[in-house]
């Protein structure tokens, strides 16, 4: 049925909103087990309630920080997808170390077990915020990001294959801007922006999952997947966001106070994909780059010469065209954000 069919799939981390979205896409190609690994009973326990299906889904506690725990996880699986981590940026920023902690040593214990378990393929989901960092989050996903391009060439003779997939904002995801916005108005009738001209990339969470999902079918080691996505500038957003949820609580927009309140810690105004550097050693495969690892270009470059070499320049929300008002007012519509 598809490359998923009859694979044992480890989702570390995976009952967030990205993790639900890839359970419900994999169980279509009637994988032989999925299990989930998290630190959170309470989360695993609603989604169990949810799946309730014992046989094709084993939930198990523990945290990616924990290398003996993600070692028992991981025996005789086939793929494993690294969704865990602090992300929350102001939080990293205040607490580096907790962060280096998950993102960082969690991500070198994931590798660690896949290559002491041989598993097939292990796909790292990391950020555009890794890209150029200018915070404490992005600095660990960078450095986690390298860790898993190296892993491809000292992994001796073990078959994994390491893959990394930059994402952008992901539409609606828990902790989002969206369902912040949301929550602002019904309960406060105000909305906080940062900066009127703060620029994101947004992707739905269809296109996350494909994005990983393909990934670890396509990749042969070493890759940073980036999708190409719409940029949103976030003060259109929430004037929309306010536009749309005054008419479904039926108040008056005049009720709903926009106010803008600056920078927060190691935020920046716009986000970075791809640097003009790696875009020397970047293809362009139509939906997506693939940005191979510069220490290796030349053995990847051999598998992607059929594929046209990426634009050379910087890939960031500043530069690329930005949605207008009604655009992303139609893309929440579509995405049923709204």
């Amino acid at each position: 049925m598809g490359y998923y069919t009859g694979k044992k799939i480890l989702i570390i981390g995976g009952t967030g909103t990205i993790g639900y979205g890839l359970v419900k896409e994999l169980i279509k190609q009637q994988p032989k087990v999925i299990r989930i690994l998290s630190r959170d009973e309470y989360k695993q326990f609603m989604m169990e309630n949810e799946l309730n299906d014992d046989k094709q889904f084993r939930f198990l506690i523990g945290d990616v920080r924990d290398y003996e725990r993600v070692e028992r996880a991981m025996n005789d699986i086939d793929v494993v997808f690294n969704l865990a981590a602090m992300k929350h940026v102001p939080a990293c920023e205040y607490n580096p170390s907790e962060a280096i902690k998950t993102n960082i040593v969690g991500m070198e214990n994931v590798i660690k077990a896949a290559m002491h378990n041989n598993v097939e393929s292990v796909v790292f989901t990391s950020s555009d915020k890794a890209i150029n960092p200018a915070n404490s989050y992005g600095a660990t996903k960078l450095l986690a990001e390298k860790l898993v391009q190296a892993a491809n060439f000292n992994k001796g003779n073990c078959r994994t294959k390491f893959v990394a997939v930059r994402f952008g904002n992901v539409m609606g995801s828990r902790g989002s801007v969206i369902p912040l916005f949301k929550k602002q108005i019904e309960e406060n009738r105000k909305i906080t922006v940062t900066d009127p001209e703060m620029t994101r990339f947004m992707m739905s969470l269809t296109q996350a999952v494909k994005l990983i999902m393909g990934a670890a079918e396509n990749t042969i080691g070493g890759e940073a997947f980036v999708l190409k996505m719409p940029v949103i500038k976030l003060y259109e957003l929430a004037e929309v966001m306010v536009e749309e949820t005054c008419k479904k609580l039926n108040i008056k927009r005049e009720e709903v106070d926009l106010q803008i309140i600056g920078l927060r810690a190691g935020e920046r105004k716009f986000e970075e994909l791809m640097t003009k550097e790696e875009s020397e050693f970047a293809f362009d495969l139509g939906d997506m780059y693939a940005v191979l690892p510069l220490a290796h270009s030349k053995f990847c470059s051999e598998v992607y010469i059929k594929y046209k070499k990426a634009e050379v320049g910087s890939y960031n929300s500043s530069d690329e065209n930005i949605l207008s008002k009604e655009e992303v007012r139609n893309l929440l519509k579509e995405e049923g954000l709204i």
